[in-house]
């Protein structure tokens, strides 16, 4: 199981590359999935829930000032990215708002094994994800009505108890398990990575097939928006840790954690209280920054740390898909 994990954990990009092509092509069966997205978002997020432990929190109280440097940077660059490269490149009103959607998201826990395999800080990366998530809940919504509340007529109070339904409620649910029956868990975590990238899969045909016509429409465009969303997000994201003067570690685990994010909550955000089009940006994220992310890490192994800040990795490192 462990083997099988890993090895969809590094195909994860051609397992939901596949999906979209084929919901694409055929459009007819997956498209009746839509329903059922925010309750594979809400299973893959106990499954996160369940990888975490008490010690990932312990961070706050030793380097406080990387982990909100960190936190502060994601929920700023990425919201505002998104709103400027759709107003940038022209998307409509529903497009530019899952984009904004993606930036608001919190991290994606595929961020923390690239974070590893680039020689990041790992353990700064799991504290931004972990509290980020957290966050998410009551900074998200905030952040969308703030830039796409007045162009389309999106409710704060719903995306707030949704969030809270399908990441809040299932992570903390997952932390108690671990909690009270440690051994059970443990049973469980070698699977989780095969639940996440199957989860993510339906998502992501779901999404495509209920927005098939916007895509052949749009699909370039659209996706050279997601390309300099991410890409920007990784760049942005160094040249804060840079400025403010953190190790080359933590930089690295700052800019992998603002350039991926946890696009299958968004996609299943915006498919509930938006539209499926809105989801498109997000299903698109799902691939790509998974592959920029695992060119960035190959690139960045080969390149030393020239500061002690690398942090061994840990278990809760195996987590190999996001959401």
């Amino acid at each position: 199981m462990a083997r099988a994990g890993d090895a969809v954990g590094r195909w994860f990009a051609v397992v939901v590359l596949a999906a979209g092509a084929l919901a694409l092509a055929f459009p007819a069966v997956p498209s009746g999935w839509t329903p059922a997205v925010p309750w594979l978002l809400s299973v893959i997020m106990l499954g996160m829930g369940m990888t975490l432990r008490p010690v990932d929190f312990a961070l706050i109280s030793r380097r406080p000032w990387a982990l909100l440097l960190g936190v502060a940077a994601q929920f700023t660059i990425m919201p505002l990215l998104g709103w400027g490269v759709a107003h940038l490149l022209g998307l409509p009103p529903v497009l530019a708002a899952g984009m904004v959607l993606v930036g608001a998201a919190p991290g994606g826990t595929a961020s923390n094994v690239v974070v590893y395999l680039a020689r990041g800080d790992t353990a700064l990366s799991v504290a931004m994800t972990s509290v980020s998530t957290l966050l998410a809940p009551f900074l998200t919504p905030l952040l969308v009505l703030a830039l796409v509340g007045r162009s389309l007529p999106v409710s704060g109070t719903a995306l707030f108890t949704s969030i809270v339904q399908i990441v809040l409620v299932p992570v903390v649910a997952g932390l108690l398990l671990r909690l009270l029956l440690p051994r059970l868990v443990e049973r469980c975590l070698d699977a989780l990575p095969l639940v996440s990238v199957a989860g993510i899969a339906v998502v992501v045909a779901a999404v495509v097939a209920g927005s098939a016509g916007t895509l052949l429409e749009v699909g370039a465009l659209l996706v050279v928006a997601v390309v300099l969303h991410n890409l920007g997000g990784f760049a942005l994201g160094y040249a804060v840790g840079r400025l403010c003067r953190v190790p080359v570690a933590s930089r690295r685990a700052i800019s992998v954690e603002v350039g991926m994010q946890n696009s299958g909550l968004a996609a299943a955000l915006a498919t509930v209280h938006v539209g499926p089009a809105a989801a498109l940006p997000a299903a698109i994220f799902s691939v790509w920054h998974n592959v920029s992310g695992s060119l960035l890490a190959t690139w960045w192994s080969r390149r030393p740390v020239p500061d002690a800040a690398q942090v061994d990795v840990r278990a809760g490192v195996s987590r190999s898909a996001d959401r």
